[in-house]
């Protein structure tokens, strides 16, 4: 496969209007003005958002101009993709900060040299009234309600609210200012995306293509979500980046390798046809997976490292040389609350859970359940050097801080 063929084969879901017609584009030597909006919700980012911007920096690395658009505007709105209820609106402070906290995190895998960063709040803050129903008026109301999440919640009973609504055409209109040739985005993506590309035909009288890459599935083999948490986050250790790795169950490996490395197609076509004909053991894949891809955002030295913990924690069962730390100055406890604010939980109902599960330890001792003396529903103290393990991959010392140890 020469370069082109590689473009818009890997990690590619579906083209719009269709592979060959970009193609012949791409052929003529013809360069490309596109891009990919993103609107920062959230402070942390997962694997599953790198995949679009890779596929930016193939074509930025093929001298096409290439804009990574911060949906500083439509992040006012709410994305309604996916969304069963309505999203929760974010204040301009918070997205400001999110901005910040995505460059940092997405330094590894984008060069930043080659992208331009443009926020549509500078064009879709100063629209007008007048602006507003002339865009309105090139886009059914019948279609858009056509969407999956919309009809989803009138057949429900539940509300759609009208700012939802504009969502797809303010996006459609970033095409439009932008005069692209082409959009690219998650699959959740392709009816704003097509919005735009109507858009862009009506207005711009031009050609825009589509391109969607595939919604990659979390370390269960279910849709990366905060919710579930299945997600390997670029804000992850070195150690906790590893070991999630290695726990993606077994048919998700190639796509991993295809996805978040760059490992050759020839080589991961390879892996697929070892792993379908179990010539190979699935878990030295992984470790080879989990290298490539933790050394990407951590380094060659640290990933390593991590291997090295994960052999020594997970295979042959020890206690961590290093072990990361809590200090806290506070010496009654209720462990819901501790495993929330150390991190070892996600949320209440999740620490509840692991608690009922017996996959919480203090000391090597197992926590039996909410009602025992170090459970949930009681405070235990603080005496100093407590080791908390959850699972088999989180451990944590808690520290008296500023305080000299306790004795029973």
């Amino acid at each position: 496969m020469d370069q082109i063929d590689q473009l818009l084969t890997r990690r590619v879901d579906k083209i719009y209007p269709s592979k060959n017609a970009l193609e012949k584009v791409l052929r003529s030597g013809k360069k490309l003005r596109l891009y990919q909006g993103i609107d920062p919700t959230n402070s942390k980012l997962h694997l599953g958002h790198t995949v679009g911007l890779r596929k930016l920096m193939e074509f930025a690395n093929l001298g096409h101009e290439v804009i990574f658009l911060f949906g500083t505007g439509t992040v006012l709105v709410g994305d309604p993709s996916l969304r069963d209820k309505g999203r929760k609106l974010i204040s301009e402070k918070e997205v400001e900060k999110n901005i910040q906290s995505w460059k940092e995190q997405t330094k590894p895998i984008v060069d930043f040299s080659k992208i331009k960063i443009r926020k549509n709040s500078d064009w879709l803050t100063k629209l007008s009234l007048k602006d507003i129903i002339s865009l309105g008026s090139k886009i059914s109301a019948v279609q858009l309600f056509k969407r999956k999440s919309f009809s989803r919640r009138i057949k429900k009973g539940d509300t759609v609210w009208y700012h939802e609504t504009l969502y797809p055409l303010l996006q459609g209109y970033d095409s439009v200012v932008m005069d692209v040739d082409l959009e690219i985005g998650g699959t959740d993506q392709t009816f704003n995306m097509l919005v735009g590309r109507e858009l862009q035909k009506k207005i711009n009288y031009k050609e825009k293509f589509v391109l969607t890459v595939r919604m990659i599935e979390g370390t269960d083999g279910a849709p990366m979500s905060k919710t579930r948490g299945n997600c390997i986050w670029l804000t992850d250790s070195p150690r906790e980046m590893y070991a999630k790795v290695m726990a993606v169950i077994d048919k998700q490996i190639g796509d991993y390798f295809e996805f978040f490395t760059g490992v050759p197609l020839s080589e991961i076509r390879r892996i697929k046809n070892t792993l379908q004909n179990k010539k190979i053991n699935p878990l030295d894949l992984k470790k080879k997976l989990a290298l490539e891809i933790t050394q990407q955002f951590h380094g060659k030295k640290q990933a390593e490292a991590a291997a090295k913990s994960f052999q020594r924690v997970f295979q042959q069962g020890k206690k961590p040389r290093k072990i990361k730390s809590f200090k806290t100055k506070k010496e009654q406890w209720n462990l819901v609350d501790l495993l929330v604010q150390t991190g070892l939980a996600s949320s209440r109902s999740e620490a509840k859970r692991l608690i009922k599960q017996g996959a919480v330890e203090i000391n090597g001792k197992r926590v039996l359940g909410p009602a025992s003396p170090a459970g949930g529903s009681k405070s235990f103290r603080v005496l100093g050097d407590e080791v908390i393990k959850v699972g088999k991959k989180n451990w944590l010392k808690l520290v008296l801080k500023n305080e000299k140890k306790k004795e029973n």
